[in-house]
């Protein structure tokens, strides 16, 4: 308890100090995170490290997804980037933002959270309220949106995930597996910031679920300059999507390149035995046969027969 004027004053200096600095962070520009490490379940039989001095820089504005098998460190790595983990070496950066090694506890973390809003491989599990409608809104509010103004948006949101508007009051319990996803990004959406980070987002979907989901990912980058990242197993979803690609492997990144360089790379997926996709596991027969096209940045089967064609006749 403050008992003088003195404590008081060197109370309120901080305080300033402290809403001065919170105030002058700025989310805008890359991610970096520098070599970085995280271990799970610390001095126990379990201890596994997920991270070991792992590096690299996430672009602004960009479509980047995180690839490697189970347990290369794809999901830690990206649950660094609003401080939901931290980092037990180097820092992680967002903008001017940076969260040091040893970090306690965080400046600004609400802000921070709505700037990088994280979206969990099954979203839905975290649907809490009575109405669509506040789920969609709690976020914002929370974080001290006027309840009004979050509620006003929510039936565009509902649109947007191409939910009808008109279920704006139904309960989300009564909704499908794939739509109470959709509620629930339409609740990290609502939060307004600048990166979406995303793990696994459409697994379990069926394939219109899967196609619709990547679909407003792609949209919500190239129409609202949101940053996506993306950890995904699909790597037809990466193909069709990624401006590039961070390629994991035993808690390090091991390459970092467009999809056309990653997916071109065939002895690098063998080595960590990725599946590469459709295109490309046709592409590596071709070349097989002493056609090749690896060099073309090819991410669909269109793209592919104009590829083919143009080579035929080249011949």
């Amino acid at each position: 308890m403050l008992t003088t004027k003195k404590e008081i004053k060197q109370n309120l200096k901080e305080w300033k100090k402290i809403e001065k600095e919170t105030k002058e962070f700025d989310f805008t520009g890359d991610i970096i995170l520098n070599n970085v490490s995280y271990t799970y379940s610390k001095k126990t039989p379990f201890e596994f490290k997920a991270l070991d001095f792992a590096t690299v820089t996430i672009k602004d504005h960009k479509i980047t997804c995180v690839i490697g098998t189970t347990g290369s460190g794809k999901s830690t790595i990206i649950q660094l980037t609003n401080g939901l983990l931290l980092t037990e070496t180097g820092e992680t950066i967002i903008g001017n933002y940076k969260i040091p090694a040893g970090t306690r506890k965080i400046k600004d973390v609400k802000r921070l959270r709505k700037e990088v809003g994280l979206v969990f491989q099954f979203p839905e599990y975290q649907l809490f309220q009575d109405t669509i409608e506040k789920d969609i809104a709690f976020g914002p509010i929370h974080l001290g949106e006027n309840k009004a103004d979050a509620l006003k948006k929510v039936p565009g949101l509902l649109e947007l995930v191409q939910l009808p508007v008109d279920y704006i009051s139904r309960s989300p319990f009564e909704l499908s597996g794939g739509q109470k996803r959709r509620v629930a990004i339409a609740g990290i959406i609502a939060m307004d910031g600048k990166t979406l980070v995303l793990d696994e987002p459409t697994g379990g979907l069926d394939p219109k679920g899967e196609e619709d989901f990547l679909n407003l990912f792609i949209h919500l980058n190239k129409e609202q300059n949101k940053r996506i990242i993306m950890v995904t197993h699909n790597m037809d979803h990466v193909l069709k999507s990624a401006d590039e690609v961070i390629v994991m492997h035993e808690g390090k990144v091991i390459e970092v390149g467009s999809p056309f360089e990653i997916f071109s790379n065939q002895q690098l997926l063998t080595s960590i035995q990725i599946e590469p996709p459709k295109v490309y596991k046709l592409l590596y027969s071709l070349k097989a046969k002493g056609i090749d096209l690896l060099d073309k940045k090819i991410r669909t089967i269109e793209e592919f027969a104009k590829e083919f064609k143009n080579y035929k006749k080249g011949k």
